[in-house]
């Protein structure tokens, strides 16, 4: 018997007030599968990030995740993950990375009880799966753009998720910072988890994930990364689009047509914490 689909879109619409930003949406992501959600800035991409995650309810069409509609998950909603973007979150916040990774478990603490040694070391495992254990006393204004990301992926983590959503990990992140992230979530995939990533950048996560969809306020192709094709970077991107190798891993760039300057070349669009003891 084939297991239900981890996220099941069909026929969905979304709007904000009267701007239809999602239109007629089918999406499947199969359980233990690492699929990257692509499109240009504006698609409509993290609008179907938070239509899964229950931020928004669609017009019309069906939204299941984990077989419920999202709004309804009650107890379940601790089986997901979510890292935002870095963009939505107030980096001046006086809170240091320890501190910050333990909120990955206040869903399943509440609004009363207070951490215990189990969520601690839950916080802490979460850290050095992700490599960040010795910033643990740092303030978060303190790291550098990748530094912050995987914070954020190990407050998602400490929930001990089954599916985790990530929306643009990447963005203000150099190239290494990059290639070393989806190294991470290539390795978190092994694992078992279901993983959902939004993401522009074409030629970075085709080289990680087994499965894409391109989004352009609809979904333009659904399928495995060597399916997408020209004429559906055209589609989404314009005709400039096209790959641009530099080191191991391709980038999806755009020649704005206006250069005329040949030598100018492609341009981018683009408390004290220690280690708890056992209870």
């Amino acid at each position: 018997m084939e297991k239900e689909p981890v996220i099941l879109l069909e026929d969905v619409t979304v709007a904000y007030q009267d701007l239809v930003a999602l239109e007629d949406v089918n999406l499947t992501v199969p359980a233990g599968a690492f699929m990257a959600i692509l499109g240009p800035n504006g698609a409509g991409k993290t609008t179907l990030l938070k239509t899964i995650l229950g931020m928004m309810r669609p017009l019309r069409g069906r939204v299941r995740v984990f077989g419920k509609a999202p709004w309804e998950l009650n107890g379940d909603r601790q089986r997901i993950g979510y890292v935002p973007q870095v963009l939505s979150v107030d980096l001046n916040f006086p809170v240091r990375v320890a501190e910050v990774v333990l909120m990955g478990r206040y869903g399943r603490i509440g609004l009363v009880r207070r951490p215990s040694a189990t969520d601690r070391q839950a916080a802490w495992r979460a850290m050095e799966r992700v490599g960040i254990a010795d910033l643990a006393d740092r303030p978060l204004a303190r790291l550098s753009g990748g530094q912050r990301q995987r914070v954020f992926l190990a407050r998602a983590l400490a929930n001990e998720p089954e599916l985790l959503l990530l929306d643009e990990p990447t963005t203000g992140v150099d190239v290494a910072a990059t290639e070393s992230l989806y190294e991470l979530l290539h390795g978190l995939h092994d694992e078992g988890i279901t993983i959902l990533v939004v993401s522009h950048d074409v030629g970075v996560v085709a080289t990680y994930v087994d499965m894409v969809a391109c989004v352009n306020r609809r979904v333009v192709v659904h399928g495995r990364p060597d399916e997408i094709e020209e004429n559906v970077l055209s589609c989404m991107y314009g005709p400039e689009a096209m790959f641009f190798g530099h080191g191991p891993v391709s980038h999806m760039v755009v020649v704005s047509p206006n250069v005329t300057n040949s030598t100018s070349g492609p341009h981018h669009t683009h408390e004290s914490f220690q280690k708890p003891s056992a209870e």
